[in-house]
């Protein structure tokens, strides 16, 4: 059963992904449904044993499992399960998986393009060159005391799925990376072939800090007005992850006065009120929350959810299978 947004389905599952998917499953509905309380809903719902979820996925709490005796699998074609997944799902022994893997990476594109053009002044410049309409000078780069990516040092926070691609596109670049994360396994930090430091150390060591956490209420306001204090003069913070892991008015305050830069995905709130100071500062790129699959991107996460149930049909393991202990730290 295919539980999404009705006008999502095109793009998570374009034709020849569509294809596939009815060539590994028999469809209870044709079309995606984002509620269960119709007749067809209901009726689909006790036949089957998949449910094929996306964006729109209404909530599967113990309503919904006790009108579903065959279910065995949740699979979604799109990142968290986290606001819609019961505890329940688990409880009752069903299988979940996640196309976050697919998801990862447009926002670990996004974030390396983000430094890129953070790290060369992209932004400020650029508004002081509508200004002007003159090219920049020698002395609006003095002020800087970095500019480009040349020898750079960059801090990750957080070696979730997209931290972890972000590293491995990071070696294009000549740069130092350093990454904070404190579930981190000796053994993983050895194959990531990074220096893991605590927080404060990457924070006042690092020329860009790009942020990958989950947004736990451990990690709320992670990025508080002690730790932005840290960084250096220009330097840049990139965060595509969750707008509450930054002090929003710490960040304000920063950003103001003009000593460091940013590149902000998410805010807190989102969007920020209107008259917000970050809407107008040359030194602040807001975006609305883009960085995951966009357009043609979606494809993607409808791929990797059918290859998962391509699998789960012929009985073998998951490959991307979401764990009821991982619920309280991925985001």
């Amino acid at each position: 059963m295919l539980v999404l947004d009705p006008e999502l389905l095109d793009d998570v599952f374009p034709t020849t992904v569509r294809a596939r998917l009815e060539s590994v499953a028999d469809l209870q509905l044709p079309y995606g449904v984002s509620e269960f309380e119709t007749p067809a809903a209901q009726e689909a719902l006790a036949a089957s044993e998949v449910l094929l979820t996306g964006w729109g996925c209404p909530p599967i709490d113990e309503k919904v499992l006790a009108r579903a005796p065959r279910l065995r699998a949740v699979i979604h074609a799109a990142g968290t399960v986290k606001p819609f997944l019961s505890p329940q799902v688990y409880d009752r022994g069903i299988a979940v998986s996640s196309a976050a893997a697919a998801n990862a990476v447009p926002v670990a594109e996004f974030t390396l393009a983000a430094i890129i053009l953070g790290a060369k002044r992209a932004f400020p410049l650029s508004s002081l060159y509508r200004q002007r309409r003159t090219r920049r000078t020698g002395g609006d780069l003095r002020h800087h005391h970095w500019l480009g990516t040349n020898g750079i040092t960059v801090g990750v926070v957080g070696a979730s799925r997209i931290g972890r691609r972000v590293i491995e596109l990071l070696r294009v670049l000549d740069v130092t990376v350093l990454l904070h994360d404190p579930y981190l396994t000796p053994a993983e930090a050895e194959l990531l072939g990074v220096e893991v430091v605590e927080l404060d150390a990457l924070m006042a060591r690092s020329d860009a800090v790009t942020v990958h956490a989950p947004d736990t209420q451990e990690t709320r306001g992670l990025i508080d007005a002690r730790r932005l204090a840290l960084l250096r003069p220009g330097a840049l913070l990139v965060n595509t992850s969750r707008g509450r892991l930054v002090d929003t008015g710490a960040l304000t305050r920063e950003l103001v006065s003009g000593r460091i830069d940013a590149v902000l995905d998410v805010t807190d709130p989102e969007p920020l009120p209107a008259g917000h100071p970050l809407w107008g500062l040359p030194n602040v790129f807001l975006t609305p929350h883009l960085a995951g699959a966009q357009g043609n991107e979606i494809g993607r996460l409808g791929a990797l959810a059918v290859d998962e149930l391509a699998r789960f049909a012929r009985g073998v393991p998951l490959n991307h299978p979401v764990h009821a202990d991982e619920l309280e730290r991925i985001a």
